[in-house]
């Protein structure tokens, strides 16, 4: 089966990546069930500053190490996955990992902010 991710045709928008991405790949559902729980652990976690604190640092610095993260699944991707998602602009990792794990870290700025208001 060809790859809908060659080099030479990748995605170049965000709605053709989400289109033809096979999000039955067990690894893409695992990461769907990690942003999952991050988002459950983001509004559970409202009333404890601390915990929620700690929670963006680790969502930060995921953020930050998301191009090393495309870098090493470039090149072992045929360890977990059936095509080559990983681009050298990082637009697949930057749709499916980074902008989830912002939101996240966007929302718990807004509750830090609400909160030191209140």
């Amino acid at each position: 089966m060809p790859s809908p991710f060659s080099v030479s045709t990748f995605p170049v928008n965000i709605p053709a990546v989400i289109t033809q991405t096979d999000w039955t790949e067990p690894w893409l559902l695992g990461l769907a069930v990690f942003h999952t729980l991050c988002l459950l652990l983001t509004c559970f976690s409202s009333q404890r500053y601390g915990l929620q604190v700690g929670h963006f640092l680790c969502l930060v610095m995921l953020v930050s190490c998301a191009e090393y993260i495309n870098e090493a699944a470039a090149a072992n991707w045929r360890l977990f996955s059936k095509y080559q998602y990983f681009d050298s602009r990082g637009m697949f990792i930057s749709i499916v990992f980074s902008t989830p794990l912002l939101f996240n870290a966007m929302v718990i700025v807004v509750c830090m902010l609400q909160a030191s208001v209140l």
